[in-house]
């Protein structure tokens, strides 16, 4: 699984210029094999550090588009799918720190932080534990 989020992370990012918080969105929903519409994807285009002001991480913000998404097809209510989004961006700033941006030039460009966000974050059991 981690071979396969790297070599996607590579393709979306880096080859297709796809900001980080649709390529945890495209790769969740990959793994997970749940269709993501294509609205949903355009939403995202501005969620990479808030459109590059250097908020949240786009990371969490994939990743909780996707928590909200997937809860949802399994009929999960909105009480819980947003105690599942907190818990989730409370452990990913527990986990790493912060939940926002914190790398030099944005997105997977930090050689330290986001390598490490997305291989641990957007893989499935990691997910899981916050989606379940």
């Amino acid at each position: 699984m981690k071979e396969y989020i790297t070599k996607r992370v590579h393709e979306l990012y880096w080859k297709e210029d796809i900001n980080c918080a649709r390529t945890a969105l495209v790769c969740l929903s990959e793994l997970f094999e749940i269709a993501i519409e294509r609205q949903a994807i355009w939403s995202a285009v501005g969620l990479h550090g808030a459109g590059g002001y250097r908020a949240q991480c786009g990371l969490v913000e994939g990743s909780l588009m996707f928590i909200g998404i997937y809860l949802h097809t399994i009929g999960q209510t909105e009480d819980e799918i947003v105690s599942a989004c907190y818990n989730f961006a409370s452990a990913f700033d527990r986990e790493f720190g912060s939940s926002f941006f914190t790398g030099g030039g944005g997105g997977f460009q930090s050689a330290i932080v986001c390598p490490v966000r997305i291989s641990t974050a957007s893989t499935k059991p990691y997910s899981l534990t916050f989606i379940r």
